[in-house]
């Protein structure tokens, strides 16, 4: 058989504001731009576990409706999205399935609503897919009916075992960041995040040797690779994560990852990930006001625990040339008003490099998600494209909606202009100068 597998790039965002914003607000999208060129790692490793003896191709589209023609050319085309993209693999599906292609949706959203998709797909996979596909492919060879295929029935993935994924499917492709897995899961388990959804088996780490392994195979293909670890938290651990940091620093990449406060606080590691060429790390603040964090996770309370250490963290990480990407969510329901002018401050006083603003997002099948629906403050339910982190779809608890908006569009005019960059970026290699 020809098996295609389709990712669907690209960032989406209807708030007309926020789009107009980004039109004249570079520092705004620059985040944006680097995940929508980012591979698809989980078709990927699907490709890496098909059964020998087809022909494999990998394929992108920014939106329906410009997916490539070559796709009807396939036998079986596996489709990965996420909620905000859901309508949109629903409708090229359909059309593939018209024409005749058999049809398989995993993903996210496709882990959470699966009679949804199985509506529009022939096969469908609950959960990760690795052990699932081969299956899936051997009953499309035989003709067998469509059906949901639960992951949990093939028994946990060791990703110890994972092969390389079939990066050489990406072809001369102009990728800015390569994607590369070191570690699934999150031990936070954070009331607001929809990996948790699907990756339901505990925090994994896969060995480094493999980890380096999977690296070598993308420099193969593109020795100045930039590297993007996707993990939600790569350094849990910090005894495996210096093993890590020293083992990419001897390869001589340049890398990028997504991390916990908490990395800040080994001395040794951090001097590590500023000589293993780590060039930025994503850290999920969320607020500057511990007050507001209580409640967020379901083990721990984290952050709560640690905002008072975050001005020290971020120094602590940027004075070894490390930027950091401070994260913050706006809406969470014991932010009121004032919480935007709290961020600005923030990020001024800690001269981050990079600040990403998100609002509050239910997404459908967090925690989040049913205690919204259980307290009536669903505003869009089912409107799964409006689930993109930059849309307001629920009733924020101290202010309204429209008081939300307001105060992001301002927030983001102030964060993102190019004084306010100049500013940051200047009080940061100041520090690192000093």
């Amino acid at each position: 058989m020809k098996i295609g597998f389709l990712a669907l790039s690209g960032i989406r965002a209807h708030d007309p504001k926020l789009l107009e914003l980004g039109l004249t607000l570079p520092g705004f999208v620059e985040r944006s731009k680097q995940v929508a060129a980012l591979p698809s790692l989980g078709l990927l490793y699907l490709a890496a576990v098909t059964p020998k003896g087809h022909e494999l191709a990998y394929f992108e589209a920014p939106r329906a409706g410009d997916e490539p023609d070559e796709l009807l050319a396939c036998d079986l085309v596996a489709i990965s999205t996420f909620s905000a993209q859901s309508f949109e693999a629903y409708a090229i599906a359909d059309r593939l399935r018209n024409a005749g292609v058999t049809v398989a949706i995993g993903g996210l959203h496709a882990t959470v609503l699966p009679h949804e998709a199985f509506a529009h797909a022939d096969h469908v996979v609950v959960g990760e897919g690795e052990h699932v596909w081969p299956a899936l492919v051997r009953a499309v060879e035989r003709r067998e009916p469509g059906r949901i295929w639960r992951a949990s029935e093939f028994g946990p993935v060791d990703v110890a075992a994972l092969p390389v994924p079939r990066y050489d499917l990406l072809g001369a492709r102009p990728y800015n960041r390569y994607t590369v897995q070191t570690s699934r899961g999150c031990p936070w388990r954070c009331e607001f995040c929809a990996s948790s959804v699907m990756l339901s088996e505990r925090y994994r780490r896969r060995p480094v040797e493999h980890v380096v392994r999977d690296v070598k195979a993308i420099l193969e293909l593109r020795p100045d690779a930039f590297l993007e670890l996707a993990d939600d938290n790569t350094f849990v651990d910090k005894r495996w994560g210096k093993e890590l940091a020293r083992s990419l620093g001897e390869l001589g990449v340049k890398w990028f990852t997504e991390t916990d406060v908490s990395v800040a606080d080994d001395p040794e590691l951090a001097d590590l990930l500023a000589e293993s060429g780590c060039r930025q790390l994503l850290i999920g603040l969320e607020s500057p006001d511990a007050s507001a964090l209580g409640g967020l996770e379901a083990h721990g309370d984290f952050k709560s625990r640690r905002a008072a250490d975050y001005p020290r963290a971020i120094d602590a990480l940027q004075s070894r040339g490390v930027t950091v990407d401070g994260c913050f969510v706006l809406g969470l329901d014991r932010q009121g008003p004032e919480i935007f002018d709290h961020v600005l401050d923030f990020a001024r006083r800690t001269a981050l490099y990079e600040v990403q603003i998100t609002y509050l997002t239910p997404f459908p099948g967090t925690p989040l998600y049913a205690r919204l629906e259980r307290e009536g403050r669903l505003l869009t339910p089912g409107r799964w494209d409006l689930c993109t982190l930059f849309d307001v779809t629920y009733q924020p608890a101290r202010m309204s909606p429209d008081e939300l908006r307001a105060g992001f569009h301002e927030l983001t005019r102030k964060l993102y202009s190019h004084r306010a960059l100049r500013e940051r970026r200047a009080a940061f290699f100041a520090r690192r100068a000093g």
